[in-house]
């Protein structure tokens, strides 16, 4: 799958190069006001800046290193298979993202390795060419991995002229982001002709990077079925569970909601609390994916007139929650307790047009999945579950409006706990049955010659 760097196969477009550099010139100001707006949440959002530059490496470098790049946390916990495959090869992996939570998740998930200099951990720099030339000629991998989307043209183009094998992996392409791509025209088809090679997750995913000209393709399936989840979350999850179930109450989990989502669900929760068609009111876990929106989405519920709760106000397990309508899960890396606990989850990012959010990870939990209409993101993944039986499109016509929609299939559903308990299991057998994309993975990878000579 290796292409000759001098090739004009995903040759750099000259001309919108020279624009893209400009811009990116002109609004680097820009990126550093963005750092220092969001430092209002943490300051940590101001930790490594000269690490966005390319520069200020705080420790020795080594050289030769499993290049990974994984821009933000749903990236990050993807990558773990194939980041503790190569460990346990002997090889040290030099990890970069983007996003401050992605560099957390990946402090927490490899803490260890990174403690004991197996894994580096720093930010890749921003896409101007005197920053990706810096960090190049400071780290020289051995080779590159960029997961799902990554697509960063200086980076890709300069790879691919100094003959440093980058692929992407886990690839996925939605319909939508392709016809983006094709608004460039050649420029965008000559981005991803650059790469050595894509791995895609689905035939969907590979004939549409086949369709922009790309040649080095192959199918290998979505590494996040093979991501474990913490047993230690699992089990707290199922104790809280079975407290919930011990007064004859359900939990729903709106896992992962975007902006603009907390307020259709809020307002299908209070027209299905108001309904009085439960003996037992039910209970509402909502998790926003940002933590940013944490204290935002708290007022959002406090206003709708919910009893509720913050996760983190509890120690420990939160088992009594008695006379709560909501619970804020304000935690960072408790899905799969979340998920445990409940009976069934909504999955944000579906219900207005962002594509949805991982499904995949609720289902490895055994909990069934409701999802709306946008599952682009996930489009393979949530047409594979609504099949076998381990999700459900939300019923009704969402021109009626997407609220009242979203509490008829929540009622609907968790009036039948015999549906969800067969939902359930369906969840189980397909998160297992998709499992093994991480070898098939690194077998093609281990086809290729990283030779750099």
């Amino acid at each position: 799958m290796s292409v000759s760097p001098n090739s004009e196969y995903g040759a750099r477009p000259r001309f919108w190069f020279a624009v893209y550099q400009l811009l990116w010139h002109l609004l680097l100001p820009l990126a550093f006001v963005r750092l220092a707006w969001r430092a209002r949440h943490s300051f940590a959002y101001l930790h490594h800046i000269p690490e966005r530059l390319g520069f200020g490496y705080e420790k020795p470098v080594a050289k030769g290193s499993i290049w990974i790049h994984a821009v933000s946390v749903g990236e990050t916990r993807a990558a773990q298979p194939l980041i503790e495959a190569y460990l346990a090869r002997g090889e040290s992996i030099l990890l970069t993202h983007m996003t401050l939570n992605g560099r957390r998740t990946g402090k927490q998930l490899f803490n260890k390795a990174i403690a004991a200099g197996q894994i580096r951990q720093v930010y890749l720099p921003y896409d101007l060419c005197w920053c990706v030339e810096h960090f190049l000629k400071t780290f020289k991998p051995k080779f590159g991995l960029f997961m799902e989307t990554e697509a960063w043209p200086t980076v890709v183009f300069r790879c691919k002229e100094i003959g440093l094998p980058l692929f992407l992996v886990n690839a996925r392409l939605s319909e939508r982001s392709a016809r983006r791509v094709n608004r460039f025209g050649k420029a965008g088809r000559a981005l991803f002709q650059a790469f050595a090679g894509i791995l895609a997750q689905t035939e969907f995913d590979a004939d549409r990077y086949r369709a922009l000209g790309v040649k080095n393709v192959a199918i290998t399936g979505n590494m996040k079925f093979d991501v474990p989840l913490d047993p230690h979350l699992l089990s707290q999850g199922k104790e809280w569970q079975q407290d919930l179930h011990a007064s004859k109450r359900l939990m729903v989990c709106a896992a992962s909601t975007r902006d603009g989502e907390e307020e259709i669900i809020l307002k299908a929760w209070k027209d299905l609390l108001l309904s009085n068609v439960f003996s037992v009111q039910p209970l509402l876990c909502l998790v926003p994916r940002h933590p940013e929106r944490f204290t935002e989405v708290a007022n959002q519920i406090d206003a709708a007139g919910f009893k509720f709760r913050r996760r983190s106000e509890w120690v420990g397990l939160p088992k009594d929650s008695a006379g709560l309508d909501v619970i804020l899960g304000d935690s960072m890396g408790e899905m799969p307790l979340y998920y445990s606990a409940s009976d069934l989850v909504v999955m944000g990012g579906s219900l207005l047009p962002f594509g949805g959010q991982n499904l995949i990870e609720a289902c490895a939990a055994g909990c069934p999945v409701l999802l709306g209409e946008h599952t682009y993101n996930f489009q393979q993944a949530a047409l594979d579950a609504i099949t076998i039986g381990a999700a459900k499109r939300i019923k009704g016509d969402l021109l009626l409006g997407e609220k009242i929609a979203l509490a008829e299939s929540l009622k609907g559903l968790l009036l039948n706990t015999a549906e969800l308990a067969k939902m359930s299991q369906a969840a189980k057998s397909y998160s297992t049955e998709h499992q093994g994309a991480t070898k098939k993975i690194l077998a093609a990878l281990d086809q290729q010659n990283f030779s750099l000579s």
